[in-house]
């Protein structure tokens, strides 16, 4: 779809890969106007980052597309180990948990990137958003005031820029970020997703192929017909064309090269993890790729990148919306890098077989209480940490009461008194018992992590004075 790139807007979102879409949706529930420009004639093809993690699922549902990643996607399918055409043995790569009150999603989700992305644009149009295709960003400029984009359609005047071009980001390069990091594997590596002729291999299994030349996997992609190939080169360069993906196949698995009907996308890569030595540049972001390159092996890329995006969103939201202070934008970076670099350091350590895909692999136990904008602690846990989900005394979950862009002060097992606050920026909540989060005061930020906790509210109101005047102070008032 074309649109007429309007002259002005308050955020540019440059890169309309899960990273941008995710956070066009965020700004467009808190009413701020955002531009997404892509390059491209098209949204990304490929399923490249085909792994949702269980800590994405629940921001993925906050965004409202938790019923369409449940609908389109599935669980990863256990692994099968080939030799010589012969099945040998079962393997499970991943840990699996059973869903708890706490945590809702006990193990990663598969779903191709591209129909993440499909999924994302439609909620965006539903939000009244958009993507300008076809358009590329050229040079920028900015000052104390905005940024000025020269795109391939003609300027724009944007308040804030997030780069969300990917590895290769334009914006990064024209900001002069570096990225330093490491080659995690010198053999490069091929990814394709190919149409598997009916019968020649099963669906129920995630097929893995080794080899003296380099491994070959075979991963059926739930909701589609397809499979994503993925193969290391430990020799030679890899031949991306279909030809190349048939002869490939023939050559390391007991499939024919007639097997493989169709190969819809492939590409080629060298595995790396690299890190942005900034994230923030004045008033440009660097999210997702832009800001770390990852091996695939840890399924972190996307699910980091989502992530960067649901800590930026509410934050420009506070800025634009709410007076926030500019210095609030910080945080982003303060957060958001530490993690990141956990994250890669992780992806690195799976890839070489260093580290299992277990649980810190679901981003269930990231946090932030090393963070500016992280204060006390009540009950079982520390500002910072992740809010659990768990029953409520009326019958709901936390994670509905909490499923908005608004933030949540939640009273657990307390009669303490509650502040008078603006009830559309602050929800508050009352309950009895919850296992998982004890007794006291937890101010629950809009991405889901505890920003104050404590066992009362006397010192919330000046904490809240950092998320703009309509957020304190205020009196405390009983309930």
């Amino acid at each position: 779809m074309e649109l007429n790139i309007v002259k002005e807007t308050e955020v540019l979102i440059v890169g309309a890969g899960p990273c941008g879409l995710a956070l066009a949706c965020d700004l467009a529930r808190r009413d701020v106007r955002a531009l997404v420009v892509e390059q491209a004639p098209a949204l990304f093809p490929g399923s490249r980052g085909k792994g949702i993690q269980p800590r994405t699922r629940e921001v993925l549902d906050d965004l409202g597309v938790g019923d369409a990643v449940r609908e389109h996607g599935g669980p990863a399918p256990v692994g099968m180990v080939w030799q010589d055409g012969e099945r040998q043995q079962e393997y499970d790569m991943f840990r699996r948990a059973a869903p708890t009150e706490a945590e809702p999603y006990g193990e990663p989700w598969l779903m191709p990137q591209w129909r993440t992305q499909e999924i994302l644009l439609a909620r965006l149009r539903e939000l009244g958003g958009d993507v300008a295709l076809s358009t590329a960003l050229t040079g920028l400029g900015q000052d104390a005031d905005g940024v000025t984009a020269h795109l391939s359609t003609g300027p724009v005047r944007a308040a804030f820029l997030v780069a969300a071009d990917g590895g290769r980001s334009t914006v990064r390069r024209a900001l002069g970020i570096a990225m330093t990091g490491e080659e995690v594997d010198p053999a490069p590596m091929l990814v394709a997703d190919v149409r598997v002729a009916e019968g020649a291999l099963d669906r129920l299994n995630w097929h893995a192929m080794p080899g003296d030349q380099g491994f070959l996997t075979l991963c059926p992609l739930p909701g589609t017909v397809d499979f994503q190939l993925a193969a290391q080169f430990k020799e030679g360069e890899p031949d991306t064309s279909p030809d190349g993906v048939r002869a490939l196949v023939a050559a390391r698995t007991h499939l024919t090269a007639g097997d493989i009907t169709e190969v819809r996308w492939s590409s080629d890569f060298r595995p790396r993890a690299a890190l942005a030595d900034r994230f923030r540049d004045g008033r440009v972001f660097l999210a997702g790729d832009a800001a770390h390159v990852h091996s695939p092996a840890g399924g972190q890329g996307l699910n980091t990148s989502v992530q960067d995006a649901y800590n930026l969103g509410w934050k420009l939201g506070q800025v634009l919306r709410h007076g926030a202070p500019v210095s609030l934008l910080d945080s982003y970076e303060q957060e958001r890098r530490p993690v990141a670099a956990e994250m890669l350091g992780l992806s690195t350590r799976i890839h070489r077989g260093e580290q299992e895909r277990g649980a810190a692999a679901q981003q269930l136990g990231l946090g932030y209480r090393e963070g500016p904008l992280s204060v006390g602690r009540a009950g079982a846990l520390h500002s910072g940490d992740r809010a659990p989900d768990g029953p409520t005394t009326g019958g709901r979950r936390l994670f509905d009461v909490f499923r908005g862009p608004h933030f949540t002060l939640l009273a657990v097992g307390t009669d303490a008194a509650l502040p008078a606050v603006d009830g559309d920026l602050i929800h508050m909540h009352r309950t009895g018992a919850c296992e998982a989060y004890g007794k006291g005061l937890f101010l629950v930020r809009p991405d889901g992590y505890i920003g104050w906790a404590g066992e009362d509210a006397s010192e919330l109101a000046r904490y809240l004075t950092r998320f703009g005047p309509r957020f304190g102070p205020a009196p405390v008032t009983a309930c």
